[in-house]
Parts: C-alpha cells; structure tokens; sequence
C-alpha cells in the first residue's frame, strides 16, 4: 500500500515557477501555498537550499537568474502588491535621475496611513491613492508615471536641480508632453522655477 503524504496535495512546481517568473524570482508564503506547498515543505525547500527566505513570507528560487532592482521586488510583495514606488525611486526607474536615493519611496493606499506597520529599513512611505493612468511598470514593479512622479518631487520639495533635470528630460525624451506637465505641477500648486 502506498504512503500517503502528510503535507496535503502534491505541490505543482510549474505553478510556482510560474508565479516567481513574473516578480523576479520571488514568491510569498501565500503563493507557495496556492501552488501546493504546505508551510513545513517550504521550510523544507529552504533548508535544502533551493529557495531562500528574503524577508519575513517572501521567498526566492535559487536558481532564478539575479535581476536588478530585486530589493524593490521584495518591497512591493511586503506592501501585498498595492505599493507604487514614487518620488526619487521612480525618477531613477525612469532613467530621469543618475543620483541613486538614499531611500525607497513606496505610496501606498491613503488608508494603510491608519495601519501599523513595521517599515523595511531605508523606505520612506508616502500615502495616496494613484489612479490606473499615475501607474506605469518597470520590469515586474509598479512606478508612478512620469507627470506623477515629477509632481510628487516638486511637491516634496525634492533637490530643486533634480527636479528640473527630470522635468528637461522627460519632456525632451517624449516621456510626456510639457503642457501637461506644467498643468499637473500648477494643479498642485507648485510654482515654476526658472533654470539657466
């Protein structure tokens, strides 16, 4: 007769890959468990090395390929994928600043500013509620648009310099027309800095 598996249904490895494929390799406790894989079978992977623990519930496969920006993964699966990196993060994801940002700016959903968490190091959290057309990707994360991001940093009262770099850039590269920049920035209320 044959044994029967104390850790539930078979685990679907594909299923997993699958999901890891799309976030750079990483996948949460949650996914792994949607895929089959009971708690103390994880444990079990990470223990015989083919997935390694990222962050508390955030696993990676060890064989996937490195990526870049895979720290920022891990950040958006912590916010349950319903961060949007914003501010001096989206203007490096955007090519729109070479200055690398001391911290990661992550906007969640106005009402997480109720919630208590416990916040990665280096992440600074801002709280909004972005519509579908203030959302772009980058790779398998979500970034600001470019109008937004560049409003956000004017409004944070972000290196000045930066800002009108971005702004130079963004409407010179055809990332967004300047009309519409310049009324997003007057929509918020920041007023034009003249640059030489």
């Amino acid at each position: 007769m044959p044994r029967r598996s104390t850790h539930g249904p078979r685990p679907v490895q594909s299923k997993l890959y699958e999901v890891a494929a799309a976030q750079a390799g990483y996948f949460t406790a949650r996914e792994a468990a949607e895929a089959g894989y009971s708690l103390p079978l994880l444990h079990h992977h990470v223990d015989a090395g083919r997935f390694e623990r990222a962050a508390r519930g955030i696993f990676r496969l060890v064989q996937y390929p490195p990526s870049d920006h895979e720290d920022l993964v891990v950040l958006w699966l912590w916010s349950s994928r319903h961060g949007v990196f914003s501010h001096e993060t989206a203007l490096t994801l955007h090519g729109l600043s070479d200055a690398l940002p001391a911290n990661r700016h992550l906007s969640l959903p106005a009402s997480w500013s109720r919630r208590r968490l416990r916040v990665p190091a280096a992440t600074t959290l801002h709280y909004a509620d972005l519509s579908t057309d203030e959302i772009a990707w980058s790779g398998p994360i979500p970034v600001t648009s470019v109008v937004r991001t560049i409003v956000d940093c004017a409004v944070a009262r972000a290196d000045p310099r930066m800002v009108s770099q971005a702004r130079h850039q963004a409407t010179r590269r055809g990332l967004c027309h300047r009309e519409e920049l310049e009324a997003a920035l007057r929509a918020a209320g920041v007023a034009r800095r003249r640059s030489r």
